[in-house]
């Protein structure tokens, strides 16, 4: 097996202690990870984070049979340990304590106070740790009357409008709301946790102002859904006028959106005039660059009823792939609308290596069946200090041993943890 790279990242001597499951909280501690922080992730003995069982799709083992393990963990999960603890014990609680003794990092997405009957609360261990960052992933934040509830990415989708403004209107064939098709609020507090988490270490330990302790952050699945509606937002508070659905169309500009081809359909994401121009001269339309009611992006955005169908009887005269290559050199945005398989297969994903074999288990290890994990690189490309991507996602409790051992404990006593159900 090929020797795993030096960790040169970024934030290498980081330590991280991840509390998290499912999507929000590990996509955050997965970007650390990828920027080099040690991130050892707390799961449940005999079950882990829910997403090892959200199959179908399960992994293949070296036959190409599934496994019982679903892909859906390997998403958010690679470069860190995992360790199995029960934290209802109290062995278990004094053991992660220890870790958060020790570390830089704590993220969790338990609900609000869900933590403090084990003493694992903010509160709790930064009387033992006061340089500690903890950051909270809730569905609906710390106060407020819904504080107390779960928050699902579906649940919040629906509730901040996301749903509203996604999918073909009424009246149309298939109209009706539709949730984004990935858990996007999640993967955008992942991001935004991931965020808050760097500037509360530079707070910490700027060398001219920091203070030298940590702090809390407060993450909210609900702030994150609202915060990006983005320019759909900042139009209603502008206006008072809530959008609607319009399909792949944009709000804002024209043409901007799907268009039928001879073998299928092409997406055209023309974003001003000069654009418009060009592409018209390229159809062998030029007159319409020349029409009134098409001279600009509003006046295109006003009159889309009559411009839409007249592109759409000119696309239709050519395959996808023909304009695509009449288009390209003439710098008028356009592109196929690609299934996952063939997005995977386009030459630029595979040249920027987008596609990452990744080892489960090193060298010499007995493994579960699944020798190696194939995800998607980062999409951080730091010029001196870039992703080292070191390791697939763990199977459940692989590296219990390994972290305990380098917190002092013995092997009788990882034996003696084992067999009373704390590991």
């Amino acid at each position: 097996m090929t020797t795993l790279p030096p960790n040169t990242g970024a934030l290498a001597g980081i330590k991280v202690l991840d509390l998290s499951r499912v999507l929000a909280g590990p996509w955050c501690t997965q970007i650390l990870a990828d920027l080099g922080a040690d991130v050892v992730k707390v799961e449940r003995p005999g079950a882990g984070d829910d997403t090892r069982h959200w199959g179908p799709p399960f992994l293949k083992d070296a036959d190409g049979n599934d496994t019982t393990q679903a892909s859906y963990y390997t998403a958010c999960n690679r470069n860190k340990r995992s360790v199995t603890i029960d934290m209802a014990t109290p062995e278990g609680q004094q053991l992660i304590r220890q870790m958060a003794q020790q570390a830089d990092v704590l993220v969790e997405n338990f609900k609000v106070g869900g933590l403090a009957r084990y003493g694992l609360d903010y509160a709790s261990l930064r009387e033992i740790n006061p340089r500690l960052i903890y950051c909270s992933v809730t569905g609906f934040g710390q106060d407020g009357p819904y504080a107390e509830r779960a928050g699902y990415d579906l649940m919040i989708q629906a509730m901040t409008g996301m749903m509203s403004i996604t999918g073909r209107p009424d009246g149309e064939p298939g109209g009706g709301p539709l949730r984004v098709g990935v858990a996007l609020t999640d993967l955008f507090t992942g991001v935004y946790a991931s965020s808050a988490i760097l500037a509360a270490l530079n707070v910490r330990d700027n060398a001219a102002t920091g203070t030298g302790t940590g702090q809390h952050i407060d993450m909210a699945l609900l702030d994150v859904g609202m915060a990006i509606l983005a320019n759909q937002a900042a139009g209603f508070l502008a206006t008072g006028v809530a959008p609607t659905r319009q399909g792949n169309s944009h709000p804002s500009l024209a043409p901007y959106q799907d268009f039928p081809t001879q073998d299928g359909s092409m997406l055209l994401a023309i974003g001003n005039d000069g654009q418009f121009a060009r592409f018209c001269a390229a159809a062998g339309k030029p007159e319409w660059a020349a029409d009134a009611r098409f001279a600009s992006n509003t006046l295109r955005v006003q009159h889309r009823a009559a411009l839409i169908p007249a592109m759409e009887a000119v696309t239709r005269t050519r395959p996808t792939a023909d304009w695509i290559a009449l288009l390209e050199d003439k710098a008028v945005p356009c592109g196929p609308i690609n299934t996952i398989a063939q997005a995977f297969d386009d030459a630029q994903v595979q040249a920027r290596g987008l596609a990452v074999p990744l080892p489960r288990w090193k060298a010499g290890e007995a493994g579960d069946g699944v020798a190696q994990i194939t995800g998607v690189a980062s999409p951080l490309r730091l010029s001196n200090h870039p992703p080292v991507l070191r390791n697939a996602p763990p199977a459940l409790g692989q590296h219990t041993d390994e972290v305990l051992q380098e917190m002092g404990l013995d092997a009788a006593r990882i034996a003696a943890l084992r067999a009373s159900g704390v590991l």
